[in-house]
């Protein structure tokens, strides 16, 4: 599946959750979800112990690509920050991206010395860069299914006018979507898809500028897509501080069983015992 049929004459808003591991892209699927996602915050984070601040590098990036699709094939949208490297450096990405695996990626129009979406001090490359981006992931494609999401991060400096005109460029330079960046109302994000015809994702995420508005919401104000970059990288950091907690402070991880994920849940979700049926089959072959 691919993002485009997902979003072919769909009715409601589609979920897009960020999943920090292959484990967790697993655990997406086979609780019903139809899309992943991978954000580079969240591999600077939590592989690398480094800000979202452009720092790490698409190597770094495909090798979570690879990991989570070799595990999973749900859709799997990819952030790629400004798109390394340059143009050539770009399309390279795409490439790699495509044989990887991976379903659609998003590109933004900060300058390279990029800084998350929901902290002050952004940046902005001019309206003729940033199509030149687009049109270098367009070039590239090897898969016409594949998604190009255009993010601009030009609400907060140039308006919702600006962030529509933007966003209209970016459309016409090839851009299939738009990732609009850090609205505050759904009166904003309602007004932003009556004036840009083409699929429109809003970022979810937690403790920034955008409201916590429910699907049903996004739904009503015409988004096609809700990301859900950080959910459960912040919650699983949250656990782990509560574990190291108890086992330091409390001489033992008794406290805390009840809200583990058991042996056997994991093991069913990693069909386990399939994989142990293979060994006991070639045994008793060799026996």
């Amino acid at each position: 599946m691919d993002f485009k049929t997902l979003l072919h004459n769909r009715q409601r808003v589609l979920p897009i959750i960020g999943t920090p591991t292959a484990l967790s892209a697993m655990m997406v699927k086979k609780m019903g979800g139809e899309a992943i996602y991978l954000s580079g915050g969240v591999l600077s984070a939590n592989q690398y112990g480094l800000p979202d601040l452009g720092l790490t590098s698409f190597d770094n990036v495909l090798v979570e690509v690879d990991r989570i699709t070799d595990a999973c094939d749900l859709p799997l949208l990819v952030d790629i920050d400004t798109g390394w490297g340059g143009l050539l450096g770009t399309q390279r990405v795409v490439k790699k991206l495509i044989k990887s695996g991976a379903k659609g990626l998003h590109i933004e129009d900060q300058i390279t010395q990029k800084r998350c979406g929901h902290r002050p001090n952004k940046m902005l490359v001019s309206v003729t860069e940033m199509c030149n981006r687009i049109k270098a992931c367009v070039d590239a494609k090897t898969d016409s299914d594949f998604m190009v999401l255009a993010r601009t991060d030009s609400f907060s400096k140039e308006g919702l006018n600006g962030a529509i005109d933007r966003a209209n460029a970016y459309l016409e330079a090839g851009a299939d979507g738009i990732f609009i960046e850090a609205l505050h109302t759904l009166d904003e994000y309602q007004l932003f898809t009556q004036s840009v015809k083409a699929p429109v994702l809003a970022n979810m995420t937690e403790f920034g500028e955008t409201p916590y508005f429910s699907q049903k919401e996004l739904t009503e104000v015409e988004i096609s897509m809700a990301l859900y970059p950080v959910t459960l990288a912040r919650m699983m950091n949250q656990a782990a501080e509560s574990a190291i907690n108890s086992i330091l402070n409390k001489g033992s991880q008794k406290s805390i069983i009840d809200q583990m994920q058991t042996r056997e849940q994991l093991y069913e979700i990693l069909n386990y015992q399939q994989y142990e049926n293979i060994i006991d089959n070639i045994q008793r072959e060799t026996a």
